[in-house]
């Protein structure tokens, strides 16, 4: 089964374009929470206490910026 992926991004993050990247060339689907256009979206991750992107969220697990060998880790 398919695990969930979020990605929290703006538009000027380019850790968020290479992580995008990433699971784009591995067929991962995920789903962009933009906190520049998505102010719902910023408020989530300021509510968590975070205030940095990317974050990327796999199954509930948060991670914040990138890391490949995590990411490949939580996706199994």
């Amino acid at each position: 089964m398919a695990k969930e992926v979020i990605i929290y991004t703006s538009d000027t993050c380019p850790h968020c374009y290479t992580a995008k990247d990433y699971f784009n060339e591995r067929g991962i689907e995920f789903i962009e929470k933009n906190i520049q256009r998505d102010p719902a979206a910023r408020q989530e991750l300021v509510a968590k206490g975070i205030m940095a992107v990317p974050v990327v969220v796999i199954d509930g697990e948060t991670m914040v910026g990138f890391d490949r060998d995590r990411v490949d880790d939580l996706l199994g």
